[in-house]
This record gives structure tokens, C-alpha cells and sequence, in this order.
């Protein structure tokens, strides 16, 4: 598959062939939906936590004897049917959310979610980009060039660098709808939600090497 090549100003300056391996995968609707519901449980923080009728304070003293009132007999003011009372069966920050998936599993969703964005349209190769200053006006200015040029574009777009450019990462952090990303530390959840993958031509070697092993 060959998709055009666009130079930081949003003109086609050539055209470049795709992995097939990587970018004409077949989707396994599935394997995808499997693949999402881990990833999003094993990020989950799990920090909802509910007290037990032992954690609660107070309640040491029994409320009333245990006969002669006429009442139901109770032993604490903190058991789980009274108000202010400990938690039956409520979340626990000790729990285990995560789940495992298998590697080449994990990454054939991801090739699956990237082949999507380049049958669509949706992948936009960038031959350099090359910011002097950390300004999000800049980013912002090269980025406007890029909707103008490619209908497909959308709102929300992940940006591929090959390597960690400080310029680049300050210039585009603060802009809506933009998630700047290391090309060798993708996340399928991540690529699905936006709307294009805006990548930076040598950001493709890198994903071949860290991804096809």
C-alpha cells in the first residue's frame, strides 16, 4: 500500500510503500474488542476503596442490652444495615484488575487498528519536521496546512516521533486533540480513539523494528 509523503508545509513531496505486514492486516473485530477491554482494565488505578464494619470507627460499645428492650438485638452501631455502617461487598482498592494477553495477539491488534487508519485515509506521512523554538504556534500553523491538505484529518490525531524531540513534544502538547507518542511505545486504545495518526517518515522504521520481531 503506498500513501503520499507531505512536507511540513502540507505539500505531496512523494510517495512511500507501507509494510503490508503491518499495515494490510486483516481485522478480527474479536481479537480487537478483547484486546481494548484488557488494555483498559490493566490501566484501570483501582483506588475506589469502602470500609468493612471493622474499619469503620467507633461501634466498641454494644447499643442496648440483649434482651428486655424489645428491640432487635444489635452488637454494633457500625454493622452494614445501619446508617453510617460498614460496607457489604463494596470495592476494595486491594483488587486485582489486571489480565493478561498474548504478545503476538497484542500486537496483531495493534497492526489491525494501523491498517484501518491507512485503508482510510487516515495515516499522514510527514517526511521532517522541524520546529526551531517550542511553539505551539508553529505546531499549530503546520497543523492547520495538514487539514487543509488531507479531508480525512479529523479533530483528534496521534503524533508519531521516531525519538523524544523536546521541541516538538512542548509545541504540541497543549493543543486539543492532539497525543504526541514515541513510535515504539504504542497503544491500540490510543490509535482507535484518534481520528488520524499523523507520523513522521523514520517513526515507520521504528515501528518495524520494535513491533515485527
Amino acid at each position: 500500500m503506498k500513501v503520499n509523503v507531505y512536507n511540513q508545509k502540507a505539500e505531496v513531496v512523494g510517495e512511500i510503500e507501507l509494510n503490508s505486514k503491518i499495515f494490510d492486516v486483516k481485522p478480527q473485530m474479536h481479537l480487537l474488542a478483547e484486546a481494548v477491554r484488557i488494555s483498559r482494565l490493566n490501566s484501570r488505578q483501582g483506588t475506589s476503596h469502602t470500609k468493612t464494619r471493622g474499619e469503620v470507627s467507633g461501634g466498641g460499645k454494644k447499643p442496648w442490652k440483649q434482651k428486655g428492650t424489645g428491640r432487635a438485638r444489635a452488637g454494633s452501631i457500625r454493622s452494614p444495615i445501619w446508617r453510617h455502617g460498614g460496607i457489604t461487598f463494596g470495592p476494595r482498592a486491594n483488587q486485582n484488575w489486571e489480565l493478561k494477553l498474548n504478545k503476538k495477539a497484542k500486537t496483531k491488534a495493534l497492526f489491525m487498528s494501523l491498517s484501518d487508519k491507512a485503508k482510510s485515509g487516515k495515516f499522514i506521512v510527514i517526511n521532517e519536521m522541524v520546529l526551531d523554538q517550542p511553539k505551539t504556534k508553529e505546531f499549530v500553523k503546520i497543523l492547520s496546512g495538514l487539514k487543509k491538505a488531507v479531508k480525512e484529518i479529523g479533530k483528534k490525531q496521534m503524533f508519531l516521533m521516531p525519538k523524544k524531540d523536546e521541541n516538538l513534544q512542548r509545541a504540541s502538547r497543549n493543543i486539543p486533540g492532539i497525543t504526541p507518542k514515541l513510535a515504539n511505545s504504542l497503544n491500540v486504545v490510543e490509535v482507535l480513539k484518534a481520528d488520524s495518526v499523523v507520523v513522521l517518515q523514520d517513526s515507520l522504521k521504528v515501528i518495524e523494528k520494535t513491533y515485527l520481531k
